[in-house]
């Protein structure tokens, strides 16, 4: 039931459930979620960087039509080494070479996040985390395999979960490895008139 204090709603055009979970935490729950049906393939010689933030501000726009006079929030993740995009391992053996590709060296999570105000602004931003992995062994990357967690991550792996046992370092905002920079997306629903705070307080959106 939305909340009828909120002058718009807050749609998400994401189907990750770890972007909501992370919403959570700041007490954010969006009236909707609305997931964006686009390729998501990067053109010839795209940086990662701007991958990410063409695929943010592409979902969001997606979306909108079907959303007048709401927030609308997308995002998109991307690993990369280098200027190589490690994407969603398609099976075991693929993200087998991902695990080996990123032992004991340090690569980027970029995440764009786009945000569509109700007066029709669209708003584009990325942040970058550096994360350096121990050096794997065979029994490591047989064991995370073995998991599962892989599967559906990009980079073939989940910070938040058993990939914690193979990062070694973390230089910048862990919640943006995860999959949505908290301190940055809050700062920009705040700067364009969505209460965060307030929500924080009262203990989040609608159920």
């Amino acid at each position: 039931m939305t909340d009828p204090h909120r002058a718009h709603r807050l749609v998400l055009a994401s189907a990750s459930p770890r972007r909501r979970e992370l919403l959570s935490q700041i007490g954010i729950c969006p009236d909707e979620i609305d997931p964006a049906d686009i390729p998501e393939i990067p053109n010839d010689d795209e940086r990662p960087h701007h991958f990410a933030m063409r695929l943010a501000a592409e979902k969001a726009a997606h979306v909108k039509p079907r959303h007048g006079g709401d927030y609308i929030l997308a995002a998109d993740t991307v690993v990369a080494v280098g200027r190589r995009i490690l994407g969603k391992a398609e099976d075991e053996q693929e993200a087998k070479r991902y695990l080996a590709l990123l032992s004991g060296r340090k690569h980027q999570v970029f995440t764009g996040f786009s945000l569509i105000t109700p007066d029709g602004r669209q708003i584009t931003k990325r942040v970058t985390s550096d994360v350096t992995f121990k050096h794997l062994d065979n029994y490591d990357i047989a064991q995370y395999l073995a998991s599962k967690e892989w599967q559906g991550k990009a980079g073939a792996y989940a910070i938040q979960g058993l990939g914690s046992l193979m990062v070694r370092k973390l230089q910048g905002s862990y919640s943006n490895v995860v999959g949505l920079p908290l301190f940055e997306v809050a700062n920009l629903l705040s700067g364009n008139g969505f209460d965060v705070w307030r929500l924080a307080l009262e203990g989040g959106g609608p159920a």
